[in-house]
């Protein structure tokens, strides 16, 4: 099994995909190949009723339906790839209801409380400059985590005012910063060197002078919205999701926003536009109202 996972790993790689949408693939077929594993049955015979029973397990684990929906799309997938390699001689998912996902509406900030996040590090420390450097950037340009995090300092032009970033299939996008994120950048990179004791290209690097991580970033993000007091349930997305509602709120066209956050599919843009319209319903009736 583990030689077939690896065949396909490298199938997977000829495709182009993202580091983590490959990452999470593998991941979702060796936790499928436990489970057949602890019910000693082999691929061959896998059956609807044994993804049944597997997406009961996925349920009791508390998995989210989200969570769910990609691991029956990666072990379809695998079965295919099984397929086709003349492994298997059918496709035991390739008939099973995949359950719809309710698209939870993503949480924004309102200005005001940008501001406050973004005013959070101490600005007289190394790292509260390259903190500040890191979030104006992200609400600035609205990119990824992955996609901040894999910045280098080629791919920033502070004269012009705009950075390049690839997004999924290493598709290269540019996007122009305003005058506080260059400000910072300009600031940050004047004590760059003495975080960047190994001489790496990326722009923003960890205290140990190695390329940041997900989790690391997470835990600033986190950190700093503790200490502005913003009460909201923020993740490391919220700056993306709300550089795009305050772009269509500010009078943005849709096409210009999907541009910008490189969504290649306009529907997922739109749920930006259904998040605006909310908010300017609600102050419209906030400001009119007598008992509001």
């Amino acid at each position: 099994m583990d030689k077939l996972i690896d065949k396909y790993n490298k199938n997977l790689l000829s495709k182009n995909l993202s580091k983590n949408t490959l990452d999470a693939y593998i991941r979702d077929v060796k936790r499928f190949q436990d489970f057949i594993d602890k019910r000693n049955e082999e691929l061959s015979s896998v059956d609807e009723i044994t993804v049944m029973a597997y997406v009961q397990h996925l349920k009791k684990n508390k998995r989210a339906n989200s969570s769910i929906v990609r691991n029956i799309v990666s072990v379809r997938n695998f079965y295919k790839f099984l397929k086709r390699e003349g492994i298997v001689d059918e496709n035991p998912i390739i008939n099973y209801e995949i359950p719809k996902i309710t698209r939870n509406i993503p949480k924004i900030l309102t200005i005001e409380e940008v501001d406050k996040l973004l005013s959070a590090p101490d600005v007289s420390t190394e790292k509260g400059l390259r903190d500040k450097a890191m979030l104006e950037v992200m609400y600035a340009t609205g990119v990824k985590v992955s996609e901040l995090l894999n910045i280098t300092i080629f791919d920033i032009n502070l004269k012009l005012s705009y950075i390049k970033c690839k997004g999924s299939k290493n598709k290269e996008r540019v996007i122009p910063i305003g005058s506080y994120a260059v400000n910072c950048l300009n600031d940050y990179l004047n004590i760059r060197s003495s975080l960047n004791s190994n001489n790496l290209d990326y722009l923003f690097l960890n205290l140990q002078s190695s390329k940041m991580t997900r989790q690391g970033f997470w835990k600033i993000v986190k950190g700093y919205a503790k200490l502005s007091g913003i009460k909201k349930e923020i993740n490391s997305y919220t700056l993306r999701h709300s550089f795009a509602v305050h772009l269509l709120q500010n009078g943005a066209d849709i096409k210009s926003v999907q541009e910008l956050l490189g969504h290649s599919d306009m529907t997922t843009t739109q749920i930006y536009s259904t998040i605006s319209k909310k908010s300017k319903i609600a102050e419209v009736y906030k400001n009119t109202h007598p008992r509001a």
